[in-house]
């Protein structure tokens, strides 16, 4: 599992959890990594192998929702020639190839009972059984497992067997959300950055500007540090002028005003092109602030949209100056929204 990823960050909850997976490390104990997605969780299963006794054997990586359930067992476990349709020879299965190793199992929630039911026992007995074979086979193998589920919900739900989490929950690793590592924004930010600046050629990094930074900041990030990755690489190869700090950034890659529009339910309301005449409600108006608010809302969303979420161009067509635009973006919540230059 060779990458140019590293671990990149500075705040207490971050290394903290770090330092967790390095103690963890030198145990030939079974460890279980939680955490949302983008937050690391692969980094952190390299970590627990390249820091352990096991270093020098194999690092074998296996995501259980990749594969339909008829197929699980046959990849953990191998299979004989013959032991199923399509079967025309033998394979040897993850846990023989990860035999003085590690075996990371990726998305782990997602094992099926009968799969489950044959990990608790390689598990325990240190045995696997190929499809189709009469003999166990013997292995060494640590296990480390991802989720970004609560697993002690899956076992009240009977989703998972209490007897399996007993035995891979030595260890528990819960790594932080990105929203959670204070400062760790800025810093991210400035590593993806620079090294997008220079896989594209700039002589230099400019870094990005103060606007653009307080919305990185502001963003709740749902896809962690995946997330911010993708955000800062896109916004440094679309930006124009590498002299300049970087000052455009799109959270949302797939906005567009010409993007497909969902055909609405029958009691659903009725879509509206962003080029209609915005109609005035003038009845019943109780509270004339919010009406105006709201109105003011309803004309920056729409002008957004007709220029293509460029700010200047918006701020251009609505006799505005950039400050002034943005100054109304801000009021009504539109920037962390809309964030384009």
């Amino acid at each position: 599992m060779e990458r140019n990823e590293a671990f990149v960050g500075e705040s207490g909850a971050f290394l903290d959890s770090i330092e967790r997976a390095s103690r963890a490390a030198a145990l030939n104990r079974p460890v279980l990594i939680i955490g949302e997605r983008g937050t690391g969780k692969e980094l952190v299963a390299e970590r627990l192998h390249r820091l352990s006794p096991r270093w020098a054997g194999p690092l074998v990586t296996m995501n259980c929702a990749a594969l339909t359930e008829s197929l699980i067992e046959a990849e953990l476990f191998g299979h004989e020639a013959g032991a199923f349709t399509g079967a025309t020879r033998a394979r040897a299965g993850r846990f023989e190839e990860a035999d003085g190793g590690t075996l990371f199992l990726d998305e782990l929630a997602t094992l099926s009972a009968a799969a489950q039911e044959r990990l608790l026992r390689a598990v325990e007995y240190g045995e696997v059984t190929r499809i189709g074979a009469n003999n166990a086979v013997r292995v060494d193998v640590r296990i480390v497992a991802a989720t970004n589920e609560h697993l002690p919900n899956l076992v009240d739900k009977g989703r998972f067997r209490a007897d399996l989490l007993d035995r891979l929950a030595f260890e528990v690793l819960t790594l932080p959300p990105l929203r959670a590592r204070e400062g760790d924004v800025r810093v991210l930010t400035d590593h993806f950055g620079r090294r997008m600046a220079s896989e594209i050629g700039w002589d230099s990094w400019p870094g990005f500007s103060n606007d653009a930074h307080r919305l990185l900041q502001g963003h709740g990030w749902p896809g962690n540090v995946r997330e911010l990755r993708n955000v800062v690489e896109r916004a440094v190869y679309r930006w124009d002028s590498p002299d300049l700090p970087v000052d455009h950034i799109e959270f949302d890659p797939f906005a567009s005003p010409w993007r497909p529009v969902e055909v609405a339910a029958a009691t659903g309301p009725v879509p509206v092109a962003i080029d209609a005449p915005l109609r005035i409600v003038t009845e019943n108006i109780g509270d004339l602030r919010a009406a105006v608010d709201a109105h003011e809302r309803a004309i920056l969303e729409a002008t957004l949209a007709r220029c293509r979420f460029n700010q200047r161009d918006a701020a251009r067509a609505l006799s505005l100056s950039y400050d002034q635009l943005r100054h109304c973006l801000r009021k009504h919540g539109l920037l962390e929204k809309k964030a384009a230059i």
